[in-house]
């Protein structure tokens, strides 16, 4: 038997899963394949360029304005995401991290939160880690689906096409503070 489904703004999700995100007080990003389609365009002279959805970074300034810590863990180091993070305001970065674990739980220590107030989202094999042990471990819609098999919400939207923005709406709606968030578009 399933548990009870709760609405939200992307369609219905367990009653628990809204429970557990109502604690969340660290939300914790990989890059590519989650803010970003996965892609990189790369230029004739080396250029690289990436694609970021205005939705998630909205949705990342509301759900600082409800209180929630961000943070970014990645496996690449660009400048570019230096610049989109700096833009939204997230002070923890980390770039050029495979092992992304143990640095999740060096950014949990500084924002003094536990496990259990912890949601992680990512696409692909090195974000299974952080997905298991989070409180709220996410895949995307079009993560690899041994990611999928682990996380505990999976989101109705794909990387880049909206997925943090779901998952802030969705922090957010079980904090209960939605009227009272207004974000700024970014």
């Amino acid at each position: 038997m399933a548990g009870s489904q709760t609405d939200t703004l992307y369609g219905p999700v367990e009653s628990r899963i809204l429970k557990i995100a109502s604690k969340i007080k660290l939300l914790v990003c990989d890059v590519d394949g989650v803010f970003s389609d996965g892609r990189i365009y790369l230029g004739n002279d080396g250029e690289e360029l990436k694609c970021f959805n205005t939705k998630d970074g909205f949705g990342i300034k509301a759900l600082q304005k409800a209180g929630v810590e961000v943070a970014i863990i990645t496996g690449r180091t660009s400048n570019i995401v230096t610049n989109r993070m700096t833009n939204l305001g997230v002070k923890h970065l980390v770039q050029g991290e495979e092992d992304k674990l143990p640095a999740m739980k060096k950014i949990m220590e500084t924002c003094k939160v536990s496990m259990d107030q912890v949601a992680y989202i990512g696409d692909d094999v090195p974000d299974m880690p952080c997905i298991i042990e989070a409180a709220l471990g996410v895949a995307v819609s079009d993560a690899h689906p041994l990611v999928s098999q682990h996380a505990n919400y999976i989101t109705f939207l794909n990387g880049g096409c909206g997925a943090v923005r779901e998952l802030c709406d969705l922090i957010i709606q079980a904090k209960g503070v939605s009227a009272s968030v207004i974000g700024k578009s970014q």
